[in-house]
């Protein structure tokens, strides 16, 4: 097994000079913190990238292993003392240790807590959500400060392809157009760092198949790969609309409805998906009430699921939906004789009601959503209400109630806290957008140089 580690750390340090395509952000407070920092989210979103470009800046980089290599496959967890003697004959002492795809190893977290015990800064990444939770738990309650990645960005995505940042929402005809054209495309090519930059259809197969088969089917030893991959598809179909448990189970004709249950959870341990649950007083009916599934990129939820013709409505809605998870929402739906998208949850108080509309120019669709919105904030006595559209954009008074109609785009790049629209008193769902936290940023310079 040594020779084998010297071989593995050998290349994996000589394969990092290229990986970099754009700088991923990250607080500094974060990085500098005495507690252990783990880099957590999906397969392929840019962790390896983020640590590679912490490493980069630290004095001590050395110590670092990438456990995502089939050459370790018999790597133990008694091999770690093994490592960590070759880490020092190789590099003599340092106390900065960098892992990648850690949860691959059974029992990392105890040796983990050793190094963190003697005075070490450690940086892991992985991409399961329940093993690492798990093991965080058990050992190292405490100890951890934890970061999760996404794909990019749109304003990574402008980034990415060189477009200049706008500095107000006051844009020239020439640079909306352009701005709108890198929308639609990110739209549906959604913001896995790999396939913005190589555009090819196997760099979303690869990443499927890896899911599937290396995170779900394997370590939760599934049996029926087909019945999983049917209830990926539907998923995938339905997106944004809500199912229960009982009718997946009648529809796949599966006895058990924790069979349902278990698979949706391994399904969401990747991060390919995430539950919305409709929003109750009472815990238990939230429980049992219908779910919506959110994907984590639009590009796979397009290509996983089946429409005939492109859903735009559904992808408007996911990307929406990726964009509030990326700024920490706690995230419901509303429905009971009406419906609301997104209900927003602080502080066990109901904050912000969201709908997404991709068409609101036609009277009856606008009326409906309006109706809607209104309902829900009579509900949770909220003054205003926001809904997210393709392009439309006006502010509209009803029963002293302000419903502000905002093109997606502009969400993505201007609500933040800082940002005063033209003659036009901020509202709250906008000032809220980014909570007072050290690592997110507050005005729209910041917004686009530390993406988070």
């Amino acid at each position: 097994m040594k020779e084998i580690l010297r071989q593995v750390i050998s290349d994996q340090h000589q394969q990092l000079s290229n990986e970099f395509f754009i700088e991923r952000k990250i607080a500094q407070q974060l990085v500098d913190c005495n507690e252990i920092l783990i880099i957590s989210g999906l397969r392929r979103c840019g962790k390896s990238v983020l640590l590679q470009q912490i490493r980069e800046k630290q004095t001590e980089k050395d110590f670092f292993i990438n456990f995502d290599d089939e050459r370790l496959v018999g790597f133990r967890v008694e091999h770690f003392q093994l490592l960590n003697e070759l880490f020092i004959e190789l590099f003599g002492v340092q106390h900065h240790y960098y892992f990648d795809e850690i949860q691959n190893i059974i029992g990392w977290e105890r040796f983990v807590r050793r190094l963190y015990d003697t005075g070490n800064k450690i940086i892991i990444t992985g991409s399961n959500a329940t093993m690492l939770s798990k093991e965080l738990g058990t050992h190292l309650t405490g100890r951890f400060c934890r970061y999760e990645l996404y794909p990019f960005s749109f304003p990574e995505y402008l980034t990415y392809n060189k477009i200049p940042a706008p500095t107000n929402q006051l844009l020239s005809t020439p640079d909306k157009a352009l701005i709108l054209k890198y929308f639609h495309l990110y739209l549906k090519m959604g913001g896995i760092p790999q396939y913005c930059v190589s555009k090819n259809d196997n760099v979303l197969k690869n990443l499927y198949e890896s899911l599937v088969y290396r995170d779900i089917i394997v370590r939760n030893k599934i049996s029926n790969e087909l019945e999983l991959m049917q209830l990926l598809k539907y998923l995938a179909t339905n997106a944004t609309q809500p199912v229960s448990y009982n009718n997946l189970s009648d529809l796949f004709s599966i006895k058990h409805v924790n069979t349902i249950k278990n698979y949706i959870k391994a399904i969401e341990d990747t991060y390919l998906l995430t539950q919305v649950y409709k929003y109750d007083f009472a815990l238990k009916k939230q429980i049992v009430n219908a779910k919506k599934c959110y994907f984590i990129d639009n590009a796979l939820l397009h290509r996983i699921g089946f429409n005939a013709t492109d859903n735009f409505g559904q992808l408007l809605e996911n990307l929406v939906f990726i964009e509030l998870k990326r700024r920490g929402k706690s995230l419901f739906y509303a429905q009971n004789g009406y419906e609301c998208d997104f209900i927003v949850e602080e502080n066990n108080h109901i904050t912000d009601a969201i709908q997404v509309c991709y068409d609101l120019t036609n009277e009856k669709t606008k009326k409906k959503e309006v109706s809607g919105l209104l309902k829900a904030m009579d509900n949770y006595k909220l003054q205003e209400g926001l809904i997210l559209t393709l392009d439309s954009e006006e502010e509209l008074m009803i029963d002293n109630k302000s419903i502000f109609v905002k093109p997606v785009w502009k969400w993505l790049l201007f609500m933040n806290k800082d940002y005063n629209p033209p003659q036009k008193k901020i509202p709250s769902h906008f000032s809220k957008a980014y909570p007072d936290a050290e690592f997110q940023c507050i005005t729209l310079e910041n917004y686009w140089d530390l993406i988070i």
